[in-house]
């Protein structure tokens, strides 16, 4: 945490959470004052209670400090650092890890088709990646990790991990669409990891295509071509016929050796998981790419809180390995729990140093989530913000556990300005259970499958005690059920809308409950079934109805501008209405609100 002062206001930046202490210190307040003020909110915190940034910022918004502005602090470069192990005299060259990222159908996974000869894109649902996959080639008696990431926004969270976990970012873009929301998202991306950009132009065997324009739009968000005087190799390409992929792949190499990527091998295993889910008759399954060391069947690792001896290793097409070195791709079983996606491995040479690591782990993350317990969510329930009725529960399921952490943040996502609280109750990888469902009764939870199943008798127990399962193959359509089913709880808009306005020119009878009179339309239009605001001069005498119309003796359904006509207009209440007198004709209706209104 650290704070600046500029002459009119104070800017404080967080990474994630601050102490009670911290905030205090920044805002130029006692500890004590602090307390005082989130005790009155219902908090009952320690000096050392840590609170998220939109509890610190409610807090602020609460003390009324109009001139202090509360700022993310962004940590992907740190994280990118720590993550990277101090090199020995000893390493050797490894293999780069290569991320391709880019706009949704743009081509990367066609591309990396084309590179590895393999189909996936009619596998994946909607023809979209839905994880990162891992695979390896050899091109020019060199080998290649590629990791395809998906490309819709609601798996930002899996990319970023992509980034993350890799040397080179190849962003791919279409030559005949440019750059896109998703394609600033990935350069940012790549930026925050500290990895090196080379941009595959593609499609450029589409009508349309423009490989100028595309560098164009590029250099206006900082990627200035080699061409152009600037570092960034931009490389025209066509996935679909092969061409350009040779120099990509030189390109990439190239990168590579300018780089000089080494890693030690004499060390204990290590790497990141990139993906786990759980299969039947093989427990947990999880996707490694080591970074450091050779992993081999049979040793122990840990991962998190998560520990297990390796039983099987694969490759990214099944064959299985002995061992596995710097940057390559594995797929193994003998984890003991499902790792977290983005979790670091390390190996040990033991169980029982392994399952003590992983429960040093485990405190060390109940600790973490202890110390930062207090978040905007229960702060405005206790402030008594958050209408009960206004809460959507939901439980998710995932065939991995990167889906459901790219579920979960895209739910989050969903601005609701507030009027809707998204509770999470539960989150797990495999498909819906008995457990799901008893914890989903009698709480309008609905439970949210992502690419899982849902066995019959879950189903029927499901449909017997009135709980909702909806499973879903393509993110889009889930996320917009969850949309959809928060603006269900929104209280509904009254919308009025101005029809015309008519001067009173003769009154023929005023009762309790009725008025009949006659007019000229002075513009727009009088409309039977309408509305009408009474109004003399600034003052609003009631409100009518129109019972019927008539023009020249003719009954009519509408008087427009100009046309002279009498009506009659039912009323609740009675309204002396006289000659000059203005009524103004609206429509009053009930519409159902979106979220961000």
């Amino acid at each position: 945490m650290n704070s600046e002062i500029g002459p009119q206001e104070k800017i404080i930046r967080i990474a994630g959470s601050i102490t009670v202490d911290e905030l205090a210190g920044a805002l130029g307040l006692s500890v004590t004052a602090l307390i005082g003020e989130l005790f009155k909110n219902g908090i009952v915190a320690t000096i050392n209670q840590r609170l998220d940034f939109e509890t610190a910022q409610i807090m602020i918004d609460e003390l009324g400090l109009k001139n202090v502005r509360l700022e993310r602090k962004n940590t992907a470069a740190k994280l990118t650092d720590e993550n990277r192990r101090e090199l020995s005299k000893d390493a050797v060259v490894r293999p780069p890890v290569v991320a391709v990222m880019g706009h949704v159908d743009h081509g990367k996974t066609t591309l990396l088709d084309n590179l590895l000869k393999k189909k996936t894109v009619d596998t994946e649902a909607g023809g979209i990646t839905q994880h990162i996959s891992a695979y390896q080639m050899e091109y020019d008696d060199r080998k290649i990790t590629f990791l395809d990431t998906p490309g819709h926004e609601a798996f930002a969270a899996i990319r970023q991990h992509g980034a993350m976990l890799t040397d080179i970012v190849v962003i791919v873009v279409a030559a005949d669409d440019g750059v896109k929301p998703q394609t600033i998202e990935a350069i940012k991306f790549a930026q925050g990891a500290n990895a090196k950009i080379i941009v595959a132009i593609n499609k450029i065997d589409r009508e349309g295509a423009d490989v100028e324009r595309t560098k164009a739009g590029l250099a206006e968000h900082g990627l200035m071509p080699e061409a152009w005087g600037g570092d960034i190799i931009m490389l025209p390409v066509s996935a679909k016929t092969g061409e350009g992929l040779d120099k990509l792949l030189e390109s990439i190499l190239l990168v590579a050796d300018i780089e000089e990527l080494k890693a030690d091998v004499e060390i204990p295993a290590e790497g990141l998981v990139i993906e786990s889910h759980m299969e039947t008759g093989k427990g947990s399954v999880v996707n490694l790419l080591v970074t450091g060391g050779e992993l081999k069947v049979g040793e122990f690792v840990v991962a998190g809180s998560s520990y297990g001896k390796i039983r099987t290793m694969v490759d990214f097409q099944g064959k299985p390995k002995g061992k596995a070195g710097p940057s390559a791709p594995v797929t193994v079983t003998g984890f003991k729990d499902l790792p977290n996606f983005g979790d670091k491995f390390l190996e040990y040479a033991d169980e029982k140093s392994a399952r003590k690591a992983a429960l040093l782990n485990a405190q060390g993350i109940a600790s973490e989530a202890a110390s930062a317990n207090v978040t905007s969510t229960d702060l405005l329930r206790m402030m008594n913000v958050v209408d009960n009725s206004k809460v959507f529960n939901v439980i998710i399921k995932g065939d991995v556990l990167g889906s459901v952490t790219s579920v979960v943040d895209s739910l989050k996502m969903i601005d609701t300005k507030g009027e809707v609280t998204l509770n999470i109750v539960a989150t797990g990888v495999g498909d819906v259970t008995e457990n799901d469902v008893y914890m989903a009764a009698g709480d309008n939870t609905v439970i949210y499958g992502f690419n899982v199943s849902v066995p019959t008798n879950i189903a029927k127990l499901a449909a017997r005690d009135g709980v909702e399962v909806r499973n879903y193959r393509i993110i889009y359509e889930l996320l917009d059920d969850a949309r959809s089913s928060m603006e269900d709880l929104l209280d509904e808009e009254i919308v009025e809308t101005e029809l015309g306005h008519m001067e009173v020119m003769g009154v023929f009878r005023i009762t309790k409950t009725e008025l009949i009179a006659g007019g000229k339309v002075k513009d727009g239009r009088a409309e039977v079934g309408s509305l009408v605001r009474v109004k003399r001069k600034e003052e609003e005498l009631g409100e009518a109805k129109v019972q019927s119309l008539e023009k020249e003796h003719i009954e009519a359904k509408e008087l427009i501008e100009n046309e002279i006509g009498g009506l009659a207009m039912q009323t609740e209440k009675k309204i002396n209405l006289e000659k000059g007198d203005i009524l103004e004709f609206f429509r009053r209706e009930t519409r159902k609100r979106k979220l961000g209104e």
